[in-house]
């Protein structure tokens, strides 16, 4: 939001003060203010007011005219212009020789073979509006020769703060409540707004308006007729430009200063067209045309303004077409009303539509400003169009009170939380300066918060604190260390195991950490032929890409992975995430917390690389559990997975995830020539498995025996299986087995199988060995399992 000192200035002298500090401190105290500050007007000079005395047609163009032009000087001067709208009588804003706009400077130069000496300038061109349409037109009676910067606020100081840090301070949303601050970091008094007396209307009759829906808090309204007025005065076109605003006619504009001065935003419908006031919503769905020409759906929870039972406007957000100020409007009917602040929130993500206006009602606006910013805008109508008429009395209807908010406190409580001595006429001055009622008594103080922090700012007394300090100031405090016992904190078993499967993954691994945000992108899934799951979706999402989020984050993997192919020939990627599966009875989303891992090469073969990928399961597991992870095919239920090589990752019985290949409609799409590989796992079901303890086993003095047998296998059998075969068998000296060949064609599978045996007690004979081998032998044959010839 872009604010104005020249506007501050309207309510609270700051003379004599270093303006660009105040803001700096309003920056540490208040609000976040953007780096950049802008000193409108400094880059202009020689531009006055002057007036065209002749208008000729230039002889060789039918675009440029020959003008004499009265600067206030001795003589007149002779100016080529092409401005479309020049005439005899007007009087515009006129750069001498000399004149500095911005980098140029005005020199007598010649146009079409006539010379030119200066230059008639558009608003655009002196920089106070957007306005290039022709030179701008002085209506004001003012001198020729008179400096433009004189005649007109044109040097200004704007800077900008940033709108998040508003958030909670739904009185900073216009200049008043900013020059409140200004005034208390400046000690400065605050001037009050200058409003006209609406009881001098009470005899009026009053407007046919009733809130028919909860939602409207406040709603006031006062009818105006006889406006003459058009064109809004220079001073203000230039204010509303340098705040960010358009100029759009003098009423539409008037309602937009007064937003912009009191953060109350405020609505004029033609009362030729608004008879009836109702506030309230709609059982059933329809259309609506805004004033920006747009076709909106409402449903049946958007709180609109009507005439009778015709919609108007969409509460809170924007007029509607048909209801609008148009040139020939002499007669309006003012709104001025605050709302439900979710409600306007929750409208504005269904129409996919936020306004200056709907911002600030998001915030929880003071239902009080209703009625002052009426009084006010009547006071500047009459300002500026002595000859408008009142023909309503104020009709109000205050249908919802916040409550009054009342603190108690004492001075050891400010001097416990601040850790310094504020004595307490700093306390009460600071208090009083920001609006607060204070009463103080033996240390005892009593705080009632103004109604416009009220709302949902200052509730409780640690606020109190805060506003004491930020204005007595952060960087007055002495730096001390504090004194706080601090005591350890057992680290959380799910983060725990997730930090030291991240140190194995990088430090033994080399794998990337990369971290994603929760949607199934449409975009970018689409590109790799994957569709998106159904799951849960975003109500009234404003991006169509972002609106499901995800069940898995491999799909997320592969277009980051597709991102990268050029990074390496070979890479891995991981990341600790969330996804979402579906809703629980409760309607709430299920939401799971899972490691996903996707390995890219173009150097290993597929087999390879799926067999790198079990052993990074198999390390972290054995690492952290003590256990072996045993896998199991399994059908695939993602479009991305390969449809046959997916296995189960089972770890106690419990399944944990899947392991698999990228399906290779996909994998070509991110690389032809390369192999890709994942796994997903549940991160809180690995963590809950309990850890195995640790057993160590005194290596044999005596020397061990080895067979290996090669064994054929058929489709579907798998060493999992085998394991049965002689499990139980040589208990006591048959230690370990384990793969350590394996050999496929179209025609054979086949495994060798290594199998050691030793003894803590003696030599191990043949005939002993050989026994249990030729038992596990016996048993892979009743499986159909044989021996390769």
């Amino acid at each position: 939001m872009f604010l104005s000192m020249n506007w501050i200035e309207d309510f609270v002298d700051l003379s004599g003060l270093d303006k660009v500090e105040l803001i700096n401190r309003f920056s540490l105290s208040t609000a976040e203010v953007e780096n950049e500050i802008f000193f409108k007007g400094s880059d202009l000079s020689g531009v006055v007011v002057a007036e065209i005395k002749s208008v000729e047609n230039h002889p060789d163009s039918k675009k440029l005219h020959l003008l004499k032009v009265d600067a206030g000087e001795d003589e007149l001067t002779d100016v080529v212009c092409g401005a479309p709208n020049v005439r005899v009588g007007m009087k515009t804003a006129f750069a001498k020789v000399g004149a500095k706009i911005g980098e140029i400077e005005i020199a007598p130069r010649p146009l079409a073979g006539h010379m030119s000496h200066g230059m008639c300038c558009s608003e655009a061109e002196i920089g106070i509006s957007d306005d290039n349409s022709g030179i701008m037109e002085i209506t004001d009676d003012i001198p020729n020769g008179t400096d433009i910067k004189k005649a007109y606020a044109v040097d200004d100081i704007i800077f900008e703060v940033d709108n998040k840090s508003l958030t909670n301070r739904p009185d900073l949303w216009g200049h008043y409540g900013i020059a409140r601050e200004f005034a208390s970091l400046a000690g400065r008094e605050l001037r009050p707004i200058d409003t006209d007396d609406l009881n001098a209307y009470n005899s009026l009759p009053r407007i046919d308006m009733k809130i028919e829906d909860p939602l409207c808090q406040r709603y006031s309204c006062l009818q105006v007729e006889n406006i003459k007025r058009n064109v809004s005065p220079v001073d203000m076109r230039i204010r509303l430009y340098y705040c960010g605003m358009r100029s759009i006619n003098f009423l539409a504009d008037l309602t937009n200063y007064l937003m912009l001065e009191m953060g109350q935003p405020m609505h004029a419908f033609d009362s030729r067209k608004v008879e009836k006031i109702r506030i309230k919503r709609f059982d059933t769905p329809f259309t609506f045309q805004t004033l920006d020409g747009v076709e909106r759906n409402i449903d049946e929870n958007t709180l609109m303004i009507c005439n009778g039972d015709t919609p108007v406007a969409i509460a809170g957000i924007m007029g509607g077409l048909d209801s609008e100020i148009v040139e020939d409007t002499t007669t309006l009917t003012l709104e001025s009303a605050t709302f439900d602040p979710v409600s306007i929130r929750k409208s504005t993500v269904r129409l996919s539509h936020r306004t200056d206006a709907s911002m600030r009602y998001e915030k929880s606006l003071d239902p009080e400003m209703t009625v002052t910013a009426i009084g006010r805008f009547v006071k500047l109508l009459k300002t500026y169009d002595s000859d408008i008429k009142v023909v309503s009395s104020l009709t109000d209807e205050y249908a919802f009170r916040y409550d009054k908010v009342t603190l108690d406190f004492d001075k050891s409580f400010v001097d416990r939380y601040t850790g310094i001595e504020i004595d307490n006429d700093t306390i009460v001055k600071t208090l009083t300066s920001l609006g607060f009622g204070v009463n103080l008594e033996n240390d005892n103080f009593s705080v009632t918060v103004p109604s416009w922090r009220a709302t949902k700012d200052v509730t409780i007394k640690a606020d109190i604190i805060e506003e004491i300090t930020r204005i007595y100031g952060y960087d007055n405090f002495d730096i001390n260390t504090t004194r706080s016992p601090l005591y350890p904190v057992r680290m959380d078993k799910v983060k725990s195991d997730e930090e030291k499967i991240k140190d194995i993954l990088v430090k033994k691994y080399n794998l990337h950490e990369v971290h994603s945000y929760i949607w199934a992108y449409n975009d970018e899934l689409k590109s790799l032929g994957i569709p998106v799951e159904e799951n849960v979706r975003l109500a009234n999402a404003t991006n169509p890409n972002i609106e499901t989020i995800r069940k898995s984050i491999i799909p997320t993997q592969l277009c980051q992975v597709k991102a990268n192919t050029g990074y390496s020939p070979d890479f891995g990627i991981f990341e600790i995430g969330r996804v979402v599966d579906g809703t629980d009875s409760d309607n709430k989303c299920v939401e799971k917390k899972n490691l996903a891992i996707t390995l890219f090469s173009k150097t290993k073969d597929i087999k390879e690389l799926y067999t790198y990928l079990r052993d990074i399961l198999a390390t972290f597991t054995d690492d952290l559990k003590h256990k072996e992870l045993s896998f199991e095919v399994t059908s695939p239920t993602h479009p991305y997975e390969h449809p046959v090589n997916l296995n189960k990752v089972i770890l106690d019985g419990e399944t944990l995830g899947v392991m698999g290949i990228a399906h290779p409609s996909v994998g070509k799409k991110i690389d032809k020539k390369a192999n890709i590989v994942f796994a997903e796992i549940d991160i809180e079901k690995f963590a809950s498995v309990k850890n195995a303890s640790i057993l160590y086993n005194e290596p044999s003095k005596f020397p061990p025996m080895t067979y290996d047998l090669s064994l054929e296998l058929k489709e579907g059998i798998f060493f999992q299986s085998l394991k049965e075969c002689w499990n139980g068998l040589g208990n006591d000296i048959l230690k370990n087995t384990r793969i350590v060949d394996t050999y496929d064609t179209e025609e054979i599978h086949s495994m060798t199988v290594r199998f050691e045996f030793s003894s803590n007690e003696r030599t191990l004979s043949s005939a002993e060995v050989q026994e249990v081998m030729d038992q596990i032998i016996a048993n892979l044959k009743e499986i159909g399992v044989n021996l390769r010839g």
